[in-house]
């Protein structure tokens, strides 16, 4: 039997009675086309790609491969499920500012 957990509050699921939701992310690098100048107009990137990926499988290091592509996939249960919709990212909420009712 396989159990789950949610990967924020820990809680175990029952995979029987607890709703589970799964949270797949996927993180790469970025190449903007528009950036590239007249003097690279003359490189071959698909050339350049393929070094790229020579080197990552003769690599013994996975950091390499990480700054380039990541794929991540977690559990939450439906209470963490609501507050990760509300804030993705995590970021602290602003301060609000009390006025008095002048």
């Amino acid at each position: 039997m396989i159990r789950y957990s949610c990967d924020l509050c820990k809680r175990e699921l029952s995979s029987q009675n607890d709703l589970r939701y799964v949270v797949k992310m996927e993180i790469y690098a970025a190449f903007d086309p528009a950036a590239v100048n007249a003097d690279e107009e003359d490189r071959d990137h698909l050339e350049e790609i393929q070094d790229i990926l020579e080197g990552l499988e003769d690599s013994a290091s996975e950091e390499i491969g990480d700054d380039v592509y990541q794929q991540l996939r977690f559990d939450l249960c439906p209470e963490c499920r609501r507050k990760f919709i509300k804030n993705p990212l995590g970021r602290k909420p602003a301060k609000a500012f009390g006025f008095s009712s002048n």
